[in-house]
């Protein structure tokens, strides 16, 4: 278990940096550029790896098209991330993320018949850091 708690938090690391270096092209060109360097750069990292992996055995048509859609969200991820991190920042822009992926989480558990007994609190735990970070945001601003 120890090990996977690892590979989380590398994970975290590795979000964050994407972020950085996708933030930074986008100031020097836009955001849309960034997110198709790097989906291009990706897609080839992924080739590489599936094709020395040898685990290249699938069929199209046994994929549900709902499946697709993960590719274009996660494109759109790329896009905001890289337009909105210049403008709020590293810790702000993963915040909010944050914020955001726990709201959709709790309402993905609702929709699916999860419900937590914790709602209401997790709920007021999400308020209170949107709280903190848009104090922060406009403290900085001024």
């Amino acid at each position: 278990m120890t090990l996977y708690i690892f590979i989380a938090l590398f994970n975290g690391v590795c979000i964050v940096t994407s972020r950085t270096l996708n933030g930074k092209l986008a100031q020097h060109h836009n955001a849309f550029y960034s997110a198709l360097i790097n989906h291009i750069i990706g897609f080839l990292f992924l080739t590489i790896m599936v094709l020395a992996l040898n685990q290249y055995q699938f069929n199209l048509n046994d994929i549900p098209l709902i499946a697709f859609v993960g590719g274009i969200i996660g494109a759109f991820f790329v896009v905001i991330n890289s337009y909105v991190l210049p403008l709020l920042g590293v810790m702000l822009t993963s915040v909010l993320a944050i914020c955001g992926q726990m709201i959709s989480s709790l309402v993905i558990d609702m929709v699916n018949g999860l419900q937590s007994q914790n709602a209401y609190l997790q709920l007021i735990g999400v308020a209170l850091i949107i709280a903190g970070a848009m104090l922060n945001f406009t403290r900085r601003t001024r």
